[in-house]
Protein backbone atom coordinates (compact mmCIF):
# COMPACT_ATOMS: atom_id res chain seq x y z
CA UNK A 1 0.00 0.00 0.00
CA UNK A 2 1.42 3.30 -1.03
CA UNK A 3 0.98 6.15 1.31
CA UNK A 4 2.18 9.33 -0.57
CA UNK A 5 0.16 9.37 -3.93
CA UNK A 6 1.23 12.20 -5.39
CA UNK A 7 2.92 15.89 -4.29
CA UNK A 8 0.30 18.85 -4.49
CA UNK A 9 1.96 21.54 -6.44
CA UNK A 10 -0.14 24.85 -6.62
CA UNK A 11 1.00 28.53 -6.18
CA UNK A 12 -0.39 28.83 -2.75
CA UNK A 13 1.52 25.69 -1.74
CA UNK A 14 4.64 26.61 -3.36
CA UNK A 15 4.63 29.71 -1.60
CA UNK A 16 3.83 28.18 1.72
CA UNK A 17 6.52 25.92 1.31
CA UNK A 18 9.03 28.99 0.93
CA UNK A 19 7.87 31.36 3.26
CA UNK A 20 6.30 28.58 6.30
CA UNK A 21 8.09 25.18 5.31
CA UNK A 22 5.33 23.62 4.39
CA UNK A 23 4.07 21.40 2.10
CA UNK A 24 0.92 19.23 0.61
CA UNK A 25 0.44 15.45 -0.91
CA UNK A 26 -2.43 14.02 -1.92
CA UNK A 27 -2.65 10.59 0.56
CA UNK A 28 -4.36 7.03 1.04
CA UNK A 29 -8.17 7.75 2.04
CA UNK A 30 -6.91 4.91 5.27
CA UNK A 31 -3.52 6.75 6.18
CA UNK A 32 -3.02 7.81 9.68
CA UNK A 33 -0.51 10.98 10.70
CA UNK A 34 1.86 8.83 11.69
CA UNK A 35 1.99 6.42 9.08
CA UNK A 36 2.50 9.74 6.82
CA UNK A 37 4.92 11.14 8.59
CA UNK A 38 7.59 8.16 8.38
CA UNK A 39 6.84 7.72 5.15
CA UNK A 40 7.81 11.33 3.96
CA UNK A 41 10.39 11.16 6.41
CA UNK A 42 12.05 7.82 4.70
CA UNK A 43 10.75 8.95 1.14
CA UNK A 44 12.66 12.63 1.09
CA UNK A 45 15.42 12.46 4.23
CA UNK A 46 13.77 15.06 6.25
CA UNK A 47 12.43 15.69 9.97
CA UNK A 48 8.54 16.38 9.72
CA UNK A 49 7.65 18.90 12.87
CA UNK A 50 3.41 18.38 12.33
CA UNK A 51 1.06 16.74 9.88
CA UNK A 52 -2.45 18.25 9.34
CA UNK A 53 -4.84 16.41 7.42
CA UNK A 54 -7.71 16.82 5.34
CA UNK A 55 -10.60 14.72 3.68
CA UNK A 56 -12.53 15.62 0.65
CA UNK A 57 -15.26 13.86 -0.43
CA UNK A 58 -16.62 14.23 -4.28
CA UNK A 59 -18.70 16.20 -5.88
CA UNK A 60 -22.21 15.65 -7.73
CA UNK A 61 -22.03 16.35 -11.06
CA UNK A 62 -23.95 15.69 -13.77
CA UNK A 63 -24.41 16.87 -17.67
CA UNK A 64 -27.11 16.89 -20.50
CA UNK A 65 -25.73 14.57 -23.55
CA UNK A 66 -27.71 13.30 -26.70
CA UNK A 67 -28.58 9.93 -24.83
CA UNK A 68 -30.00 11.95 -21.81
CA UNK A 69 -28.81 12.86 -18.75
CA UNK A 70 -25.65 11.30 -16.98
CA UNK A 71 -25.08 11.74 -13.30
CA UNK A 72 -22.20 10.89 -11.22
CA UNK A 73 -19.77 11.87 -8.74
CA UNK A 74 -15.87 13.09 -8.57
CA UNK A 75 -13.76 10.75 -6.66
CA UNK A 76 -13.09 11.22 -2.79
CA UNK A 77 -9.31 11.89 -1.58
CA UNK A 78 -7.41 13.29 1.29
CA UNK A 79 -5.04 15.57 1.40
CA UNK A 80 -1.74 15.94 4.13
CA UNK A 81 0.16 19.20 4.61
CA UNK A 82 3.16 17.96 6.21
CA UNK A 83 5.21 21.29 7.75
CA UNK A 84 9.22 20.28 7.78
CA UNK A 85 10.97 21.07 11.32
CA UNK A 86 14.27 23.37 10.91
CA UNK A 87 16.12 24.05 7.47
CA UNK A 88 14.66 20.87 6.06
CA UNK A 89 13.52 21.22 2.33
CA UNK A 90 11.60 19.08 -0.48
CA UNK A 91 12.58 19.50 -4.10
CA UNK A 92 9.92 18.19 -6.18
CA UNK A 93 11.84 19.26 -9.18
CA UNK A 94 14.93 17.05 -8.56
CA UNK A 95 14.50 14.42 -10.26
CA UNK A 96 13.01 15.81 -13.56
Amino acid sequence: MSILIKPIVTEKLTAQGEKLNRYGFIVDVKANKLQIKKTVEEMYNVSVADVNTVNYHGKRKSRYTKSGLLRGRTNHFKKAYVTLAGEDKIDFYASI
